[in-house]
């Protein structure tokens, strides 16, 4: 494949709203050992690239200064020492960075095959999502068979993909969202949604005697409510802080009841992490969303142009499920 020596891409012109969100032309990155290029079909939107639009989240030393953690499409390239990948097969991937482009670079071992069946636009949203909710629900978490599971913002990439993960795995899951619709769509994926607005997560999960594991990406005010809401010898795991990092919480509760409190962040942990993460996507998720027992749930799809427009809806929170862009 003779590849182009310029590509359309969305950069960050200064830390800023949406707005700041510029097309530019950039060089086609090239791959080094170990990596692939991909040609970008769609690309996924999420919240760090907000976060690091608004200058809150700085790209890992080495990764591309271009916003974009996931993306799918085809294989343009192969870097040196690469094997079991051929020029031409789509996929989807993490991205150190990036994925706002026509084209973009990845370690080979953050690459998933798109599963038989999932169009391009539907792949692009379940890198992310994938990655982040099998290493904190399941690696971390440890979530079982039969347990109580909780997931904070329901109707969110990570809340849909979180609740169909963990039914896969025969949990029972409850949900919280702020709208009907929302709660709606909750329910639809089969979790027990509960609408933070009109009901307190705490006094329906006490009342089924408390969550094994709460996944949540909002904390604040939500960390001793959450304490409260687990069941003892419990789970807590953060992902993000949307609303604060900070919150006084009793920790005697935590010893008393052998709760276990954890987090993680995807992006900057080592390429072995994540590689090896992937290999259980594939092992174990990837057969979910072949057989149709978990599907990406897109909310929108904006043109690669439009960036500044995809972030407003993400950030406006009216969105239910994934904001994909549309490279090609």
């Amino acid at each position: 494949m003779t590849l182009p020596l310029q590509m359309q891409a969305i950069e960050i012109s200064a830390p800023g709203g949406p707005e700041v969100l510029k097309p530019i032309s950039r060089p086609v990155p090239l791959p080094g050992p170990g990596e692939i290029l991909i040609e970008v079909a769609f690309a996924g939107v999420n919240r760090p690239d907000a976060l690091q639009r608004a200058g809150a989240y700085r790209a890992p030393p080495g990764a591309s200064d271009l916003p974009g953690l996931e993306c799918a499409g085809r294989i343009a390239a192969l870097g040196p020492g690469v094997s079991g990948w051929q020029v031409g097969d789509a996929v989807c991937a993490l991205l150190p960075g990036g994925g706002y482009a026509e084209y973009a670079v990845c370690p080979a071992a953050h690459a998933l095959p798109v599963p038989e069946g999932v169009s391009l636009r539907d792949a692009a949203c379940l890198p992310e999502t994938c990655f982040t909710v099998w290493s904190n629900v399941v690696m971390r978490g440890g979530l079982k068979a039969g347990e109580r599971f909780l997931v904070h913002g329901g109707s969110s990439g990570i809340g849909t993909t979180a609740i169909q993960i963990a039914r896969n795995l025969g949990a029972r899951v409850f949900a919280t969202a702020g709208s009907a619709e929302k709660c709606a769509a909750c329910a639809a994926l089969g979790a027990t949604a509960i609408n933070y607005r009109e009901a307190d997560f705490v006094e329906v999960l006490r009342a089924e005697g408390g969550a094994n594991l709460i996944l949540d990406m909002v904390g604040g005010s939500y960390i001793p409510r959450d304490v409260k809401a687990l069941a003892d010898d419990g789970r807590l795991v953060f992902i993000a802080f949307l609303e604060s990092p900070k919150a006084e919480l009793n920790f005697a509760q935590v010893m008393l009841r052998r709760l276990t409190i954890t987090g993680s962040t995807l992006r900057p942990q080592s390429d072995a992490a994540k590689a090896a993460i992937a290999a259980e996507l594939r092992a174990q998720v990837w057969p979910m969303v072949a057989a149709g027992r978990l599907r990406p749930i897109h909310d929108s799809t904006f043109a690669l142009t439009e960036a500044a427009a995809a972030h407003a809806r993400m950030e406006s929170s009216a969105h239910i499920g994934k904001i994909v862009l549309q490279v090609r």
